[in-house]
């Protein structure tokens, strides 16, 4: 057992318990993005489990108007509404935009905008995450299209 500062365990000088001011809690997992791979399991309420990413570089993005999912790497965080904090450190966290980069197999009948022609060029696309990798494990999400990708 190491050594411990806090004084939540102690009892008050009367032998009275004291009370608790603040919930016991797991830390987040900002996850990060990396090539190397880490993700751990966590027994949660119940003795069920969850998964942890600490670290991803890839997940299933679903492409709509090409009506396909691949398994992409990812290359970069570009926006977080929520805190730019997250884009300069890579944290991958639901709802943020990246870029990824895959082979891309055309389908014969697409509509695709010019915008997106340019990118489809680069391999790189913009996509979202939909999953919550510190819950599940896995960054899951789908390729921005319309007035979404027109907010950018």
């Amino acid at each position: 057992m190491g050594i411990s500062r806090d004084s939540l365990h102690k009892r008050r000088a009367t032998g009275g318990k004291k009370k608790a001011w603040r919930k016991k809690r797991k830390q987040p997992a900002n996850t990060k993005l990396s090539s190397n791979k880490t993700v751990r399991r966590i027994r949660v309420r119940g003795g069920n489990m969850k998964w942890r990413a600490l670290r991803l570089d890839t997940g299933n993005y679903f492409w709509g108007s090409e009506a396909m999912t691949r398994k992409t790497k990812i290359l970069d965080a570009v926006y977080n509404a929520s805190n730019n904090e997250l884009v300069r450190s890579q944290t991958l966290v639901k709802w943020y935009l990246q870029h990824y980069g895959v082979e891309i197999d055309r389908k014969k009948k697409t509509i695709a905008t010019a915008k997106k022609e340019g990118e489809v060029e680069l391999g790189r696309l913009m996509a979202s995450i939909s999953s919550r990798p510190g819950q599940c494990g896995r960054a899951n999400g789908y390729i921005l299209e319309g007035r979404e990708l027109s907010f950018i």
